[in-house]
């Protein structure tokens, strides 16, 4: 079982940054797709962003285009979702998934592995 591993999560204030970080194999690394994922409670687990294995093109939903920023680290094996002017909104928990096409989706079903997920908390 592959395993992706997430981290940076916390309890900020709202318009305060956070990174966050997800760690992973060699393998998924460099034939994955690579996104974030989150879930608010009560709601539905939604896409946030993602960015593909090969040329590194970036996708993000509305809600956080222009804020939020997805890359890859290539000599750790790992991706980083930079948020910036996080909202009371953005509190959720967010995970990392990863998807072995070039061109990632935004749906829950297209991605073959899942972290375990690392919590933020906004406060307004």
């Amino acid at each position: 079982q592959e395993e992706l591993v997430e981290s940076g999560g916390g309890l900020v204030q709202a318009g305060d940054s956070l990174r966050l970080s997800c760690a992973t194999s060699e393998r998924i690394f460099k034939s994955y797709s690579l996104a974030w994922f989150r879930q608010a409670p009560r709601m539905e687990r939604e896409f946030v962003a993602a960015i593909s294995w090969i040329g590194g093109g970036t996708y993000y939903s509305d809600s956080v285009k222009g804020r939020f920023s997805i890359s890859r680290d290539n000599a750790k094996n790992t991706v980083y979702l930079q948020m910036d002017t996080l909202q009371a909104d953005d509190t959720a928990v967010y995970y990392c998934a990863a998807e072995s096409v070039a061109l990632p989706g935004t749906t829950l079903h297209e991605y073959d592995y899942w972290g375990q997920g690392t919590l933020v908390t906004v406060s307004s």
